[in-house]
């Protein structure tokens, strides 16, 4: 949010995670895309009133008038990894979440879209993986970062302890 509000470093926040259900999927959802999407990109939403230190209180389904603003300010783009094929993406910070959910094809095609001066940040856990064709070591996520170990342009940074809380810590450990 720094590198795009405050700095102008690029233009927009681009954010995209990859559409896979954790357990029963629900089915259908009806409505436009950005109504679809806006239950898929959940987490994006608590993490970004957690940086910006909002309360989930308001209208916009939900989300914040703060966050509401950003996006339709055009300075937070929201996107299903569905979409991204085709596109060119200059000037833009991208973060994939959940990277560990996708393949290494997927992985491919989603980094040969990024566009001068911009930047991709993969994130994920390659031992939370919801995709039954994946493993720790088969994932897009391990593919990119041993793929592109010692690349001067890239860089992997794995945390060793979980940042969420003490319970999640403990439950990584003994579960």
């Amino acid at each position: 949010m720094q590198k795009v509000l405050h700095e102008k470093k690029y233009e927009k926040l681009l954010v995209t995670r990859p559409v896979i259900p954790f357990g029963r999927d629900i089915g259908y959802l009806p409505g436009a895309k950005e109504e679809k999407l806006y239950h898929w990109m959940q987490p994006i939403f608590d993490n970004l009133a957690y940086i910006l230190r909002t309360k989930k209180a308001g209208t916009n389904g939900g989300m914040d008038e703060r966050i509401h603003d950003l996006i339709e300010s055009g300075a937070v783009e929201l996107e299903a990894l569905t979409y991204i094929r085709g596109r060119s993406i200059p000037d833009h910070y991208i973060i994939v979440d959940e990277a560990q959910n996708l393949t290494p094809h997927e992985i491919k095609t989603v980094a040969s879209r990024v566009g001068e001066d911009s930047k991709l940040v993969l994130t994920g856990d390659p031992w939370q993986i919801d995709n039954p064709y994946l493993d720790s070591s088969s994932n897009g996520l391990s593919y990119a970062a041993e793929r592109m170990k010692g690349l001067d342009i890239a860089g992997h940074v794995m945390l060793k302890t979980s940042e969420r809380s003490e319970l999640a810590s403990l439950v990584a450990q003994r579960l």
